[in-house]
């Protein structure tokens, strides 16, 4: 009797061993510092999937570009070489062109409404574009709007930015729209600018003041505008094999782990927001918080044409007009 008992511990003991052995690893990476709107989305993507797939699922995190920069993240997940990331929208109409619509200068009003379009059906039918190239989308985040900062001058009206040699994110239609305000447009990869700005490489760059805070961009840049010229989202990316290869619940599990991720994620960039600008002055920034909206706008006119025989009028008037 007590022979067939310590079978039964041993074959126990066995068994649970093996649940252990099957924990599988994943990796998910940011450009940005843990200690920011993107670090708070992947920490709470990754508690969320281990919590939901009962441990079985663990995800490990990676920051500050130490797996490349967003590019990099986005090639890799495509090639199956690591199966999460979370990024801009910067890179990624170079994989997934139809979502260069949402890089349109000035399309949307205000968070609340490009959180809108992003949760409702324009935004859900853009998601489902990346299975044919290869990744699994499992949510909108958000990077936040994008403001100008630079080492040389105040930045009060467009013709201010002429001459100004900015590093922009690798994205087709920033380039474009930047060019058309006579900036001097510098692609680069994100863990490379603060050395850029440091040495003068680059006059500028533009960014949510969720990163110009998180990158501490403030110890090499002197004057920020608010100009808020573009709304910049970010996506979890997954491996479309990796996802495919999950149980239908396991794939819900990472989907809504995702979804909680961007609701953390969009309460930083609030916070941020909301707090941010008192901060970079604090530290030092001349904050240019006054600006005329209406003649960036103008300043675009030729290129916004230009988007609108592109994209279809249509098609961005019913982001535009999304309520």
């Amino acid at each position: 009797m007590k022979l067939s008992k310590l079978f039964v511990a041993l074959a126990a003991g066995l068994v649970m061993g093996g649940s252990a052995l099957a924990q599988t690893t994943m990796k998910i990476s940011i450009s940005t510092a843990q200690n920011s709107h993107q670090g708070i989305a992947i920490d709470t993507f990754a508690k969320e999937v281990e919590k939901r797939t009962g441990g079985r699922y663990k995800v490990q995190t990676f920051y500050n570009g130490a797996l490349g920069g967003e590019r990099e993240s986005i090639e890799a997940v495509q090639l199956g070489t690591q199966e999460l990331a979370f990024s801009s929208t910067g890179p990624v109409p170079n994989f997934v062109p139809e979502t260069k619509i949402l890089d349109v200068p000035f399309l949307f009003r205000d968070k609340a409404h490009a959180r809108a379009v992003l949760d409702g059906p324009i935004g859900q039918e853009l998601l489902g574009k990346f299975d044919s190239k290869g990744f699994k989308a499992l949510a909108w985040a958000e990077n936040g709007f994008r403001h100008m900062t630079n080492s040389k001058r105040d930045v009060k009206a467009p013709e201010d930015l002429k001459g100004l040699k900015m590093r922009t994110m690798e994205n087709p239609v920033h380039i474009t729209a930047y060019k058309a305000f006579g900036i001097i447009t510098t692609p680069m990869a994100f863990p490379e600018v603060f050395t850029a700005l440091q040495q003068g490489t680059v006059d500028g760059q533009e960014n949510p003041l969720s990163v110009i805070i998180s990158a501490k961009f403030d110890q090499v840049q002197k004057h920020l505008s608010l100009t808020g010229h573009v709304y910049s989202p970010a996506i979890f990316v997954m491996n479309k094999g990796a996802f495919d290869k999950l149980s239908a619940a396991d794939k819900q599990a990472f989907i809504d782990a995702a979804k909680e991720g961007t609701k953390a994620n969009r309460a930083r960039v609030d916070e941020d927001d909301a707090k941010g600008v008192a901060d970079l002055r604090a530290k030092g920034m001349t904050v240019i918080d006054n600006l005329d909206k209406a003649k960036f706008v103008a300043a675009l006119a030729p290129v916004s044409a230009e988007f609108e025989k592109q994209f279809g009028k249509a098609n961005l008037d019913k982001i535009r007009n999304y309520k």
